[in-house]
């Protein structure tokens, strides 16, 4: 009997809805110095073999996210991460970064005291991040990422698409280019009834920015594209300051359950740069679930490769852990999605 090829421990989490599968440790070593050039090398070969094996069903779904933890740019992190999906691997991941964490503090590799803030730095594709793990009486109360910074790339960009007109979309970073327009103006609501809708606009609207200048990364090509396209509308009754409601749709028609923790920070550059969200104010954002995330400018970082460093706050929670195999024999090998 031919034995398993490959066994890979996971720890389930969700961050506001969103999956997130932590793979603590993979059976070789990915070849790099930075998480990004690591993230380049991932993209083939047995990673990105493991990638699809975890996504894939039967283990996994058309929406299921990770990460693997690789070694840090240098000693100022505790760890790196590689952030996959379904289409191959992200720059940035603000609801799994929320997820790393906790998952850090709860598994014992960053010590936490019982009581108080513990700062869980890590390195990703597109720089460094820290995750602020709040204790109360040894348990995670919160965690709050601080994101890469981020910035308005451009306004006003008309794109078109075939079955929602002429739609004008905002374009902002965040350690990741986001397209983000009111759903209104596609006609749409962010509800689940109109999910399939949303996901058909997304699609279009990046494909009418594909050839667009402003989605190439000035300093570095490897960050260039669009990852995801915000959907968001304002939240009715939600009383004093400023609350939304959103869906982005990212990858390869992926939905993100949560508000978007990157997807958020960018939001908050789009509406700090307007005006709409006032300085020290709080944006209360929503998911499509109702799940929620607070995000706020703590700092302003200027010259090159400057920008808001946004802070989103929000909580993540274990699911399950276990160990996912393939056998020599299954003709499904790295398995299907099916829709």
């Amino acid at each position: 009997m031919k034995s398993a090829l490959w066994e890979i421990e996971a720890f389930d989490y969700h961050a506001a809805g969103e999956p997130f599968r932590i793979v603590p440790e993979l059976p070789f070593v990915i070849d790099g110095t930075t998480v990004l050039e690591r993230r380049e090398n991932a993209r083939t070969g047995d990673a990105n073999k493991i990638r699809k094996l975890l996504v894939n069903e039967p283990r996994g779904h058309a929406d299921m996210y990770g990460g693997f933890i690789v070694p840090p740019n240098d000693t100022g992190a505790h760890f790196g991460a590689l952030f996959w999906h379904r289409e191959g691997f992200s720059t940035v991941c603000g609801h799994g970064t929320m997820a790393l964490g906790t998952w850090a503090v709860r598994s014992g590799l960053v010590r936490a005291p019982d009581d108080g803030d513990t700062d869980v730095v890590i390195d990703i594709p597109s720089g460094r991040v820290t995750a602020r793990v709040t204790m109360s009486e040894g348990m995670v109360a919160e965690v709050a990422f601080h994101n890469v910074p981020s910035y308005v790339v451009a306004r006003d960009v008309e794109v078109k698409t075939a079955d929602f007109g002429r739609l004008r979309v905002d374009l902002a970073w965040s350690g990741a280019l986001y397209a983000s327009l009111p759903a209104a103006q596609a006609g749409l609501e962010v509800t689940p009834s109109n999910l399939a809708k949303i996901v058909a606009a997304g699609h279009q609207v990046v494909a009418g920015l594909e050839e667009h200048p402003a989605v190439n990364h000035l300093a570095d090509s490897r960050l260039s594209g669009i990852f995801g396209t915000i959907f968001h509308e304002p939240v009715k009754d939600s009383g004093p300051g400023l609350a939304q409601r959103n869906v982005s749709v990212f990858a390869d028609g992926q939905v993100d359950r949560s508000p978007s923790g990157s997807g958020t920070a960018a939001r908050v550059a789009l509406l700090s740069d307007s005006g709409e969200l006032a300085e020290g104010e709080v944006l209360e954002h929503y998911s499509m679930i109702d799940s929620r995330f607070a995000a706020r400018v703590v700092d302003q970082i200027h010259g090159p490769g400057g920008g808001l460093v946004v802070e989103v706050s929000g909580r993540a929670f274990p699911v399950g852990e276990g160990k996912f195999t393939l056998d020599a024999n299954d003709e499904l090998g790295l398995g299907f999605v099916l829709r």
